[in-house]
């Protein structure tokens, strides 16, 4: 299978907390998750009336979740080099996180939960194409090629689908 291929060729083999059979499975869950996680952010801004406020409630217990397992997981922490050198940006991944969740806590009320998290999902899918085309964030490349384009079509079809009817 082409995606057993990949899992074997990139560096998350090194060390890794998940072995390969319950990779997928689990990122299946996280996704199922994501779904679930934007409803219920939804139902938060409408409670709590501030997208601000729901926010910032939205990201206390994760906060906590993450506070609570570096304190229970034995890891190393980085060198002074290790901090040095890494790239300018790679602390911002939160806030794209965080810019998923605003918009969740604002419009899946307003849309729905199917047709919100299919563009998303569209929306994340057409974005990791050229991220992997381009090597974007020091990702291995991994050429566009018809079949990609294929399937990003059909996403973008699929989610038209649900978002009409």
């Amino acid at each position: 299978m082409v995606l057993a291929q990949r899992v074997a060729e990139t560096p998350s083999s090194r060390e890794a907390a998940i072995s390969s059979s319950l990779l997928y499975p689990f990122i299946i869950f996280a996704g199922a998750l994501q779904a679930l996680g934007a409803a219920m952010n939804g139902q938060l801004n409408k409670s709590l009336v501030n997208p601000w406020l729901a926010s910032i409630v939205s990201f206390v217990p994760v906060v906590a979740v993450l506070v609570i397992l570096f304190a229970v997981q034995m890891k190393t922490l980085p060198s002074g080099n290790n901090v040095a050198a890494m790239p300018w940006w790679a602390p911002l991944g939160g806030i794209t996180g965080a810019v998923a969740v605003f918009a969740g806590l604002l419009f899946i009320q307003r849309i729905g939960a199917g047709p919100f998290n299919g563009l998303t999902i569209a929306a994340n899918l057409i974005a990791s194409i050229a991220i992997d085309q381009f090597g974007i964030a020091n990702v291995p490349q991994h050429p566009i090629n018809a079949l990609r384009v294929v399937g990003a079509i059909l996403m973008v079809a699929g989610v038209s689908l649900i978002a009409r009817f």
